[in-house]
């Protein structure tokens, strides 16, 4: 299982999990831990940055974008 598991020691929370079928799943609701994969401007970071393969950062990717959507997350910093 390629799951991630979050950046340096004590961040052990799951942004991109499998449901019970198998899928990949990642909740846009979840705003905080999406917030991670985020660069202080606001743009998504790369796979590099992130540790995820491209299917999980695909996932990430549509999460973040569902949330920026919903008003959870911001498109741009705020201290532009």
């Amino acid at each position: 299982m390629s799951q991630f598991t979050g950046f340096g020691p004590g961040s052990n929370k799951k942004v991109v999990v499998r449901s019970s079928n198998g899928t990949l799943y990642c909740d846009y609701k979840e705003a905080e831990d999406l917030r991670r994969f985020l660069t202080p401007n606001g743009k998504i970071q790369g796979r590099k940055k992130t540790g995820l393969t491209a299917r999980e950062q695909r996932v990430a990717a549509q999460a973040i974008k569902r949330a920026r959507y919903m008003g959870l997350l911001p498109y741009t910093s705020a201290t532009l």
